[in-house]
């Protein structure tokens, strides 16, 4: 398969990657900063792994850099990136939040429309990486559980919509992922998973075409029992929650 990762230089982009690289298929990846890529990516490069230098709230760059990938065919398409950046003062910072939805909206936006494009004639599959902080409101991330809400509900509508194109939609939604990047993190991170079992079981969601993958299974216990509880309850409880992102905290994307 021709598989496209976008965010696929660290965390869980390049588990990713990685993953499918050594199951014998055709990767290409995109990031902000290709010096982001591991050691492991080397014996790779110009071979199986095909990387671009690209932000994908550039429309135009990020189409062009999957077109040049696919060269016409593209099986699936995989909406990695993202950032969260913490809040953790008295008083919410707008210009950070709008920064986070440019990235995480415009950027999921631009990348599901490039391999709409390319998907439309032949089928193939488009993956969003959401999260469990898309089903709550969490102290200190407004802005990121809004993005994610928000990808959860487009990526619902657009499995409607794009089957009759013979595009399959997946949504996932991990919990707490084991990479460079969480830990850094000072809160408490219940059930963390380690990035390449993660991978495996995101795979594994990919190939059965799940419309929506929760993992692991305690944090979506967990996650169902905070989304049902009354809402007062809730926010009495997580006013008194040690959890808040860090001041740069990019949740294992890039």
């Amino acid at each position: 398969m021709k598989i496209f990762i976008t965010g696929g230089t660290s965390g869980i982009g390049w588990a990713l990657a990685e993953y499918y690289i050594n199951e014998g298929h055709q990767v290409g990846v995109c990031g902000r900063d290709l010096n982001k890529l591991p050691e492991a990516s080397k014996p790779f490069l110009g071979k199986e792994l095909s990387c671009f230098e690209v932000d994908v709230t550039d429309r135009v760059a990020l189409l062009e850099a999957i077109e040049t990938f696919a060269k016409g065919k593209l099986d699936l398409l995989i909406a990695n990136a993202g950032i969260s950046q913490g809040d953790k003062s008295s008083h919410p910072k707008f210009t950070t939040a709008r920064e986070i939805l440019k990235i995480n909206l415009d950027g999921f936006l631009n990348t599901f429309e490039a391999g709409f494009n390319i998907m439309k004639k032949e089928g193939g599959q488009l993956v969003a990486i959401s999260s469990v902080a898309g089903f709550v409101g969490l102290p200190g991330a407004a802005a990121y559980c809004g993005s994610k809400s928000a990808l959860l509900k487009m990526c619902e509508s657009f499995s409607i919509d794009f089957k009759k194109f013979g595009i399959e939609v997946t949504t996932i939604a991990p919990g707490f992922i084991d990479t460079p990047l969480t830990r850094k993190n000072k809160h408490p991170m219940p059930f963390l998973m380690d990035s390449k079992k993660a991978a495996i079981k995101i795979s594994k969601a990919i190939s059965k075409k799940k419309s929506l993958y929760i993992f692991p299974l305690r944090m979506k216990l967990l996650i169902i029992l905070l989304e049902k509880m009354p809402r007062s309850l809730y926010r009495f409880i997580m006013s008194f929650s040690r959890f808040a992102y860090p001041s740069h905290y990019e949740e294992g994307h890039d």
